[in-house]
């Protein structure tokens, strides 16, 4: 059997482009192995234009993204939301109750009790 070689001719991607394609990349418009298969290069030569073009990606970082963790962690979160508006409500609700209180203890007693001993209060250390 008589082995064919096919001498394949050096191309040359201009700056631009190699900045253009790693952009693309970037914003997820292509993938490494579409850019391979489009331009006839090899995945080594897409990785080192990604080196040293992008604006994130640095040689030796791994970035892992799982589907399931991130809708976890939005799950999560809007968990915390939830329960953070909850405590702001009741926090709310208290503040009502306690200016209602000193309100009314205002009317039974006849006297300015946010006037007598509003001062005090906010400059006693707290407990």
């Amino acid at each position: 059997m008589k082995k064919t070689y096919q001498i394949r001719q050096k191309r040359h991607f201009s700056e631009d482009l190699r900045k253009e394609i790693v952009a693309k990349i970037e914003e997820k418009q292509l993938t490494v192995a579409a850019v391979t298969r489009e331009y006839s290069v090899s995945r080594s030569a897409v990785y080192k234009w990604l080196y040293r073009y992008s604006r994130t990606l640095e040689k030796g970082t791994r970035i892992v993204m799982e589907k399931d963790s991130e809708a976890n962690r939005s799950q999560e979160l809007k968990k915390r939301i939830q329960d953070l508006e909850a405590a702001l409500g009741r926090k709310s609700l208290e503040a009502d109750l306690y200016r209602n209180i000193v309100d009314l203890a205002s009317d039974e007693y006849r006297t300015d009790l946010k006037k007598t001993f509003g001062d005090q209060a906010s400059n006693s250390p707290e407990k």
